[in-house]
């Protein structure tokens, strides 16, 4: 069934419809769906926000959320139509049924392909569709990073194993507490700021987004590697 994967959304609404729609088809211990389950909770957050008015420029933070949201869906989309999608979400496309991978590794590897490719060209597309420059973004970038980092704590607290599996628990916790968000966050403003001053010069652009999106990809082949025995 079509739930709207593949065209562009168009309000942090029509996300939020198209990732429930997700999460209702999907199989619960399906990869794709840890990771929509985590995002999905990430967007009702970052909407309900919005509606608050919690952010410095609505209509930019609105953009940045869609445009955000949208190279995701856009990922899930090539897949499903056996396009080659982004390196970064390779990884967990590929590795979205595999045995031996915990729900946890699912969940960052998602993170991380989104956070450390997608957060810094979403932030590049927002500036040029709303005619911003880069630092006007900055303080509602953090805004939404202050959310993120909410619902990281969220998904260690739940799908970290408890006492009963120990024996996996014990290289689990080492894998994760290896990759940080806040440092994949900084990094991603870092690269938006790297691409935003190559904007103009079409060539350079390019090879950096190929060189971000491989390095992230090859993160996410690390944090899915299988643990059980």
């Amino acid at each position: 069934m079509d739930e709207g994967i593949g065209r562009e959304p168009a309000s942090v609404g029509d996300v939020v419809g198209v990732m429930r729609a997700m999460e209702a088809q999907l199989p619960a211990a399906d990869g794709i769906a840890v990771f929509n389950r985590v995002y999905l909770s990430v967007t009702e957050e970052i909407e309900r926000r919005l509606a608050a008015a919690e952010f410095g420029d609505l209509a930019a933070a609105t953009e940045l959320s869609v445009r955000f949201a949208g190279r995701y869906l856009a990922a899930i989309a090539d897949d499903r139509a056996g396009r080659r999608p982004p390196a970064c979400w390779r990884p967990l496309l590929r590795m979205r049924g595999r045995s031996g991978v915990h729900p946890l590794q699912f969940a960052l590897a998602g993170i991380n392909a989104h956070i450390g490719h997608d957060l810094a060209l979403a932030v590049v597309d927002t500036c040029r569709a709303t005619g911003r420059e880069l630092p006007a973004l900055k303080a509602d970038f953090d805004r939404v990073g202050e959310v993120l980092t909410l619902i990281e704590e969220r998904v260690r607290e739940e799908l970290m194993p408890g006492p009963d599996l120990l024996d996996r628990a014990d290289p689990l916790t080492h894998l994760v507490g290896s990759w940080s968000l806040d440092r994949a966050r900084d990094a991603a403003w870092a690269a938006a700021r790297l691409l935003w001053a190559l904007r103009d010069i079409e060539d350079a652009y390019e090879e950096c987004v190929g060189r971000l999106d491989a390095a992230v990809g090859l993160i996410g082949r690390f944090l899915l590697t299988p643990l059980d025995r």
